[in-house]
């Protein structure tokens, strides 16, 4: 009986070995993590693991820019992008979230890998023209960065389902309720989310700068 034991005990400890040399570490000092869920949870997933299929992405969308261009996914495959939900007429926070997304226009104005994506969450006044006339107004080039408008239901769903840029819905589950946020959300070249940031805070947009420069050496 002692010598099965010690036959079981030797066999466990044997497929335990074994998979832990099969076991990928990632990096974390070098890689950032990813976000799938509404409490903002960094996962650092190795791209060999089982889970690594299944990282949450944001979903497809269509929506108009301020030169009336239709703007989708594919606009931004392959490209590494901050996200973003305001309205033109806001007095408070927007005109902060406009002079921080800025500074990022300005620090990757020469590359193309990086690009801008703001969503107005007031569409019903924030036509292609009002837009056009808020991004003259801002100097902003569209290019590298699209102000969106289009239909309400898609773009508060994709702010509360896919970017998880709106913390009180994660509360009160009110699908009525003013999206109004904050949030930086930095994406990467596959649609998944690799950080979120305080858009008002500029030391906040120091770190995604920095976060951003890291996703750009990722293979």
């Amino acid at each position: 009986m002692k010598a099965i034991n010690n036959i079981i005990l030797f066999v466990c400890i044997t497929l335990l070995c074994v998979s832990c040399k099969k076991e990928i570490k990632v990096d974390r000092s070098i890689t950032l993590p990813f976000f799938n869920s509404a409490i903002f949870t960094p996962e650092w997933i190795a791209e060999s693991s089982i889970e690594y299929k299944s990282i949450h992405k944001i979903a497809d969308f269509s929506l108009i820019n301020q030169e009336g261009k239709t703007i989708t996914n594919e606009n931004y495959k392959g490209k590494i992008y901050v996200a973003d939900f305001f309205f033109v007429s806001c007095p408070g926070i927007c005109p902060i979230l406009e002079k921080n997304m800025s500074i990022l226009q300005d620090e990757y104005k020469e590359d193309d890998e990086i690009q801008l994506l703001s969503h107005t969450v007031m569409p019903v006044k924030d036509s292609v023209p009002v837009l056009k006339q808020y991004a003259l107004e801002n100097g902003i080039n569209s290019k590298k960065w699209n102000l969106v408008t289009g239909d309400k239901d898609l773009i508060y769903d994709l702010a509360r389902t896919s970017y998880f840029a709106d913390e009180d819905f994660v509360k009160t589950q009110d699908k009525d309720a003013f999206i109004h946020t904050e949030n930086f959300v930095l994406v990467d070249k596959k649609g998944r989310i690799r950080g979120v940031y305080n858009g008002t805070i500029e030391l906040e947009i120091q770190r995604l700068i920095r976060h951003i420069n890291l996703l750009k050496k990722e293979k």
